[in-house]
C-alpha cells in the first residue's frame, strides 16, 4: 500500500481533528454554567487530558517532551488559552451565528501571519479556496448576522486572530511536538477562570456535558489540529477550520430541532465542495512521502 504525502497526511489528520471539533459550540450551547464556570472545567479537563495522556504514555519522559517546547511552545500556551477565553465569552454576547462566521476569518489571518513571520508563499490554490469557502460562509449568515452584540463580535474576532497566532506559532516549530502546550493552556485556562467565576458549582447534567467536551472532544480535536502543521502550511489549516462553522450548526439541529436554512445547504455545500477539490489538488502536487516516525 502506498505511503499518504506528507501533505495529504497533514490534511486528514487535521479534517479529523475539525470533524471532532464541530460539536464544540452545541455542548458549550447546552451547558447552562456561567461562562467563567463553564471555562474553568472545560479547562481543568482539557488538561488534565492532555498531559495525562503523556505520562501515562511517556512516563517521566513526559517532562522532557514538555521542556522541549521552549519560548514559542508558550506563545502557542498563550495564544490557545486566548482564544479559548474569547470563544466562550462570544458564545455568550453574541448569537452563534455570529460567532462562527467571524471565527471564519482566521484563514485570512493565518495568510498574513505566515507570509509575514513565516516567509511561507501561499499557494494560488489555496488563496482562491479561503476566498470562496469565506464566501460559502457569508452566504450561510448573511441572514442573522446583526450588529445588536458588538462586545460578543470582538470577542470572536480576537479568537479568530488568536487562533491563527497560534496555528502559525506551531507552524514554526514544526519539528517538535507542540501537543503538550494545549495541556498547558487548559491549565492556565482554569487558573484565570478562577479568579472571576462565582461560583464552581454545577448541575449533574453540565458536568456530564463538561467530561465530554473537557475529556474527549477539544482534547482530541485540537491534539490532531495542532499536529496538522507540521505537515501543511498554516493557512491551510485555518482552511480546513471552516468545516466547523458549516458543521456546527447541523449540530445543533440535530440536537436542538433547529432546521437549517436553504443558505446554510447551498453556502455550505459550497464550502465543502471546494474543500474537497483543494485538498484532492494538493494531493496531486504534493507527493513527499510521511516519514516512518510519523
Amino acid at each position: 500500500m502506498p505511503k499518504l504525502s506528507q501533505h495529504l497526511y497533514g490534511t486528514l489528520i487535521t479534517a479529523l481533528g475539525v470533524l471532532v471539533l464541530t460539536p464544540d459550540g452545541l455542548l458549550v450551547r447546552l451547558i447552562s454554567a456561567d461562562a467563567w464556570t463553564l471555562l474553568f472545567w472545560r479547562g481543568l479537563f482539557f488538561g488534565l487530558a492532555i498531559l495525562g495522556f503523556y505520562f501515562l504514555r511517556f512516563g517521566t519522559g513526559a517532562i522532557y517532551r514538555f521542556r522541549r517546547i521552549g519560548v514559542l511552545g508558550i506563545q502557542a500556551t498563550l495564544l490557545f488559552t486566548l482564544s479559548s477565553v474569547f470563544f466562550v465569552q462570544a458564545l455568550h454576547h453574541t448569537s452563534v451565528a455570529n460567532t462562527l462566521v467571524l471565527i471564519a476569518t482566521a484563514p485570512f489571518f493565518s495568510v498574513i501571519l505566515s507570509r509575514v513571520f513565516l516567509k511561507e508563499k501561499i499557494r494560488l490554490s489555496t488563496l482562491i479556496a479561503i476566498l470562496i469557502s469565506c464566501g460559502g460562509i457569508a452566504f450561510i449568515f448573511k441572514g442573522s448576522l446583526s450588529s445588536d452584540h458588538l462586545t460578543g463580535d470582538l470577542y470572536a474576532l480576537v479568537s479568530a486572530l488568536s487562533i491563527a497566532s497560534q496555528i502559525t506559532t506551531v507552524r514554526r516549530s514544526k519539528s517538535v511536538d507542540m501537543v503538550p502546550t494545549l495541556g498547558f493552556s487548559g491549565i492556565l485556562l482554569a487558573i484565570i477562570a478562577l479568579f472571576f467565576a462565582d461560583t464552581l458549582s454545577v448541575s449533574s447534567t453540565d458536568m456530564g456535558l463538561l467530561i465530554l467536551l473537557g475529556f474527549v472532544v477539544i482534547p482530541i480535536a485540537f491534539g490532531l489540529i495542532t499536529i496538522g502543521p507540521r505537515y501543511i502550511p498554516a493557512a491551510e489549516v485555518s482552511l480546513l477550520m471552516l468545516l466547523e462553522t458549516f458543521l456546527g450548526p447541523l449540530w445543533v439541529w440535530l440536537a436542538l430541532g433547529e432546521e437549517p436554512s436553504s443558505e446554510t445547504l447551498i453556502g455550505g455545500s459550497l464550502v465543502l465542495v471546494t474543500l474537497a477539490i483543494h485538498t484532492i489538488y494538493n494531493a496531486k502536487t504534493q507527493r513527499k512521502p510521511v516519514p516512518a516516525a510519523s
